[in-house]
Order: structure tokens, then sequence, then C-alpha cells
């Protein structure tokens, strides 16, 4: 018998805090219950240059990562010359520190797209005593919210080079204490947890794959799934999506037919989705896309093992998410390309619809708050789209500016990291 599916929206609560700071805060890259939603309110559909930007603040420099937020701070960082810098900004706008993280800022990595990526495109954490920040030379730092340099660690220097096409670009996981990271390129394949107060090594497990072409280079990032049996933490990358434990990384589930045998050679980028009883595993260039119940799950999950849901192939309706992270809103899962949108239902698969969006480069991840969904295009637009079995397009907002982060948002505010300027999109 295959397992239910709850009625339930994501809940992978990845930090410990004050549920009166929680509400205010976007603390890490995918929000406050690590799945892209926020329950502010009061955030604007339309906007442009001249409305509803309460205001801007010039970046020293090019840089991909999501800001995160705590009460009145907003953390993220920035190339600035031959650094990469973290930087503190209030919410009105004004710059309180930054600190030189790693001197690698000029270094740019080519991108398919064309357009170059630095090594300020992994997002930081925080809890709102420290703030986290990794950055692509291999360089992961914990400072203090004052900007108090607490410890700074070599990731290269204690597990081998990076090899990988693209750069590195691994969002650290923060939950109960401990950093959870994979390192999955072609020289190393590694699921490592820190002790996120000094930096020191709790555990490192080899997770292979087939290990062929890309595959080994992986784009995505860890995070820790939260439900009846977990939590888990999540790892995707070299042909597999797999769930291990987390006191020593022992694995638990795997995923297969991501990356079927006869053409092993892509890399994934896009990363799971995870809510309590649902998980929805993306692939890659026209892979399949797979949506299983975690609750007990064991072993090999493939087509016909009891746990999985459904198994997406691509066809002319519709194509795996390559980079944008799919969304669970209520009994829908969404999902995005460079243009095409799809919902699906998250209990059969079945597609709802398929519409076009802005047609552009897609590299954020999509947000929901309000019962909306936020598709931000790199060249500036961001799509609103409403939440519900038909397609409704509310608005298309335009800056001039080039996102490739997930937007934040906290403070009944949307904040939109762009190459030259951080924006706060609110209601005046």
């Amino acid at each position: 018998m295959r397992s239910t599916l709850l009625p339930l929206p994501v809940v992978g609560v990845v930090l410990v805090i004050a549920a009166g700071s929680w509400a205010a805060s976007w603390p890490q890259w995918r929000g406050p219950k690590n799945d892209g939603q926020s329950p502010e309110t009061g955030l604007p559909v339309e906007w442009g240059p001249e409305k509803n930007v309460l205001w801007k603040f010039r970046l020293p420099g090019q840089g991909e990562s999501t800001p995160c937020i705590w009460g009145e701070q907003i953390f993220l960082t920035a190339t600035a010359d031959n650094d990469v810098v973290l930087l503190c900004i209030g919410t009105d706008g004004q710059e309180r520190w930054r600190r030189v993280v790693s001197n690698s800022g000029m270094v740019r990595y080519r991108n398919p797209s064309g357009v170059p990526i630095t090594n300020a495109s992994s997002s930081p954490s925080t809890d709102g005593q420290h703030v986290w920040v990794f950055v692509g030379d291999g360089t992961l730092a914990c400072y203090s919210v004052n900007g108090d340099l607490v410890w700074r660690k070599d990731l290269q220097k204690e597990y081998g080079r990076f090899r990988i096409q693209f750069g590195t670009h691994w969002t650290p996981v923060l939950y109960q204490g401990t950093l959870y990271l994979q390192i999955m390129h072609r020289g190393a394949q590694l699921l490592v947890a820190l002790d996120a107060k000094t930096g020191q090594e709790k555990w490192k497990v080899e997770r292979p794959g087939y290990g062929r072409g890309e595959s080994p280079d992986t784009y995505a990032s860890a995070a820790i799934w939260e439900g009846e049996g977990g939590p888990l933490l999540v790892a995707h990358g070299n042909d597999y999506c797999t769930g291990h434990r987390l006191e020593d990384g022992a694995e638990v589930w795997r995923v297969m037919g991501l990356n079927p045998r006869e053409r092993q050679d892509w890399r994934f980028v896009s990363s799971p989705l995870l809510s309590p009883d649902l998980i929805v595993v993306p692939s890659c260039k026209d892979g399949p896309t797979v949506a299983f119940n975690p609750v007990g799950a064991r072993g090999k999950i493939d087509a016909g093992h009891p746990a999985e849901l459904w198994r997406l192939p691509a066809s002319t309706t519709f194509r795996t998410p390559d980079v944008v992270s799919p969304i669970r809103v209520g009994d829908i899962v969404y999902m995005a390309g460079d243009g095409p949108f799809h919902a699906v239902d998250a209990k059969t698969g079945k597609l709802l619809y398929r519409a076009d969006l802005t047609k552009s480069i897609h590299r954020s991840n999509l947000v929901a708050a309000e019962g909306r969904i936020y598709v931000v295009a790199a060249n500036g637009v961001t799509d609103v789209v409403a939440a519900g079995p038909t397609f409704k397009k509310l608005a298309t907002n335009k800056l001039p500016d080039t996102f490739y982060a997930t937007p934040a948002i906290a403070n009944g505010r949307l904040y939109l990291r762009g190459f030259e300027h951080l924006w706060a999109i609110g209601t005046k």
C-alpha cells in the first residue's frame, strides 16, 4: 500500500530560536522553515524603481548569496575588489559593518548561462547571536552578529582541493548547534558535520555515486528533513538523493533512477523540496522528478517502492527543474524553469497546469507568502503568481539589476539581492 500524503505545508525547521524572533526573521537560505515560505503579511504585489522600493543599498561588488535576516540586521556576502566580504546592513538600509572573509573576490567561474558567478554565492546563516558564512574558495567562518571573528577554517586544506567545473556554491545548513555540509566534486564525495561554535569536525562520511562525467560536480546544498522518524540530513548529487542520520551520517535511504546508467553524466543543481510527509527530488537535463513519503522510508527507493508517490518523466508538457528548487504551498507543488512554470498535485503528481512566465535565465529559488509565489528571473523581472490549481498571474515587476539570489522575506518586506544593489520592497 502506498504511503498517504497529508495536506500540510512544509515544516522542516532547522534552527531552534524564540518564536517571536522567528516570525520576523529569514535566518538562512530557504527561510525560517527551510521551505522557501514566510508567514509575513502585507507584502506588495507590484513594485518598480519608483514604486514600493523603500530603499536600495549599493553593494561593493557582485555576489549571488541570499541575505539572512535577524531582527534589524541583514547579513550577506559580496565581492569587494580582491576580497569576499561579509556585510551587516540595517533594515534602514545603512551599512553597520563589513569584514573581509577571504581574498578571492576577483575569482569568477564560467557559467553555462554566460554570466560569470563569484565566490560570494553561498548564503550565510544566523541564529541571532552568530553568523556563519562559506566562501567558494573553501573558507568557512563564524562571526558574532557584532562582527567579531569566532573561528575560520579552510576546507580545501582539511578535505582536499576542490575539483568542480563551475565553482563551489554549497550553503551549509545549521541545525541545533551543528553545521552540515556536502563536499561533493570530482576530488571528494563527503558529508561533514561541524560544531557550529568551534568549527571542530564531529564526523565525516563518504557518500558515493556513479561518478561519471559531470555527475560528481554537485551544486545543490544539504538540508535537514524533519518529520516522523527524523530529523535526517538530505544530500543531493552524484546521481542520487540520500537521507542520513544526524548523529553519525549513516545512510537511511537512497532515491534511485535520477540519472540512469546509460546517461549518468549530468550534474545536479536544484535542491529537493522537503516537508514532513513529502520530499520532491528533481534531477536535471530532462531527467525525472520523483516524490516520496520519507516517513519510515528505508533502503533503495525506486519505481514500485512503497514510499514512492509519483515519478514524472520528461515530456512535452513537463520538464524537471534544472536549477530552481521546487516549492510546496498546501497540496500543490510548483516548479520553474527558464520561463515554463508548472503546478502539480502533491499527492498524485498530476500536472495541473503549465504556464509561460518571463522567458529569461532563472537562478533564484521560489519563495511564497500570503498565498502568492514570487518567481524571480535574472533579467530583473519578478512574476507574482497566485497559489492554486489554476494559473493566475498577479503582476510582472521589473527592476534594473541582475538577480541570481533567492529573495528573503522579513519584517513585512521582500528583500531582492541583485548584482548591484540590495533592494527593500515594501508598502510605503
